[in-house]
């Protein structure tokens, strides 16, 4: 149930406890509230350092193939390599003249055009957790030792610097959550923890997060929508919870926190983004089953106002037959990302909406005994569209087994600053710390000129 945890007892005169009255829906399988979900934009103002609007229209989808997808079989093929480097597909030509891409990627090869691929994106860790953090932090601290996120993903920092883009909207979500990736709050809290949906097979290394579905925001216990605001103007006639909690910071601006997640639950627009059975059959039929249809949910959410959003494709891990594990999900994937593009073009969203497909490293240039590719953050191919940047460009190069840029590296905090980019954010912009210490977003990163 979506719950908006007063900490109140008692009940009103038709039985309804107090708690029920503000209980709207369940959200959380650790019993994290809604409010508290939302106190990140009550705080927004206290973030320190400088900030955009929070009423900016920009916002990001991040496709994350966790595990690890290979550059030779998607964007940087190497047709005359021989047959244990260049793998088992062949090229196909795309939109962009000059950019072949493999025969699994119809989908996006309709859309190069409208994208820009960094075949020369680099770095030198191969642990998966450690180069996830890396990647979706900006910065190190997790290993596969330890597996503890310790900085704040760039969609936390979204929701604690800009909040959702719309009233009555959820900051961020991530589908799919689990395998290698830290998507979560770490020392910014849990209320930046993103929403959860979908399949979670491989965990979840953010830490455990709230999960839920449309389904999550309806009214339980017999409750009306007019009949919850009968109930909500009788919120005034309660005690005052800031004179029980007026020296509790959790407490801080609990009514206004309290009244956004009514917004969220009595407009509906987040449920209703949720229920893709109000597209058209076409629309739905397009786009497909499985990551496709929740592809088509990520464009809903950021029409309803989501800030950021996670979906997570994969696993990539392709250490042996990364002939048959491609065969399985890469058009799968193909399909959601490249017809999410061109449904973001057609819907003149593509401008406000970076849609960026990457994963934590590459794959070795030679196929291994197993008939797979093995770790190799030295080169991975990057597949980025809209934001607001200029495209139709391949970024960079590598040498003759994809193996190494020969020219224009692309590092970590640059991908990062390519995404804070796209929502206005940069790479001096600051937070305070867990030590009470103003933080630079990120510690170095600059968007390629290329994009700009």
């Amino acid at each position: 149930m979506l719950r908006i945890h007063s900490g109140l007892t008692g009940r009103f005169c038709d039985g309804v406890s107090r708690r029920q009255f503000l209980e709207v829906g369940s959200l959380s399988a650790i019993g994290l509230s809604l409010s508290s979900l939302l106190r990140s934009q009550a705080r927004a103002a206290d973030a320190g350092g400088k900030a955009v609007s929070r009423t900016s229209p920009k916002s990001v989808i991040l496709v994350w193939q966790h595990g690890g997808p290979s550059q030779l079989e998607t964007f940087d093929m190497k047709p005359l390599a021989p047959a244990e480097v260049r793998g088992p597909y062949r090229p196909i030509a795309s939109s962009l003249p000059g950019l072949d891409v493999c025969e699994l990627c119809p989908e996006q090869a309709k859309v190069m055009d409208r994208c820009s691929v960094i075949r020369s994106f680099t770095h030198g860790n191969g642990d998966h957790w450690a180069a996830a953090h890396w990647m979706l932090t900006g910065r190190t601290g997790a290993n596969g030792s330890d597996r503890v996120p310790r900085q704040p993903s760039m969609g936390a920092i979204a929701s604690h610097l800009l909040g959702p883009r719309t009233k009555g909207a959820l900051s961020t979500v991530n589908m799919n959550d689990g395998g290698f990736g830290f998507h979560g709050g770490a020392w910014l809290g849990v209320s930046h923890n993103p929403f959860r949906f979908g399949e979670f097979n491989y965990g979840n290394e953010a830490g455990r997060l709230p999960t839920g579905d449309h389904k999550s925001f309806a009214l339980v216990d017999g409750l009306s929508r007019e009949g919850l605001l009968d109930r909500v103007s009788l919120q005034k006639q309660l005690d005052r919870l800031q004179d029980k909690f007026s020296q509790n910071a959790v407490f801080d601006q609990l009514d206004a926190v309290d009244q956004q997640a009514l917004d969220i639950v009595l407009s509906g627009r987040i449920r209703d983004a949720f229920d893709v059975s109000k597209e058209s059959e076409s629309t739905r039929q397009r786009f497909g089953d499985g990551w496709g249809e929740q592809a088509l949910v990520a464009r809903r959410l950021i029409e309803a106002g989501v800030r950021f959003v996670t979906l997570n494709t994969g696993y990539w891990d392709d250490h042996g037959n990364i002939k048959g594990g491609l065969d399985h999900k890469m058009p799968r994937h193909d399909r959601a990302v490249g017809v999410l593009i061109q449904d973001l073009a057609e819907r003149g969203m593509l401008d406000d909406t970076l849609v960026m497909s990457a994963g934590e490293f590459g794959r070795t240039p030679v196929i291994n005994k197993d008939a797979g590719r093995d770790h190799w953050p030295q080169a991975q191919s990057i597949l980025l569209a809209g934001g607001g940047y200029r495209h139709g460009q391949v970024i960079g190069s590598t040498n003759a087994k994809a193996e190494y840029p020969t020219s224009r590296p692309v590092g970590v905090e640059d991908f990062c600053a390519i995404i804070y980019g796209a929502l206005g954010l940069h790479a001096d912009d600051t937070v305070i710390d867990h030590t009470g210490r103003p933080m630079h977003l990120l510690p170095s990163g600059t968007i390629p000129f290329e994009l700009l």
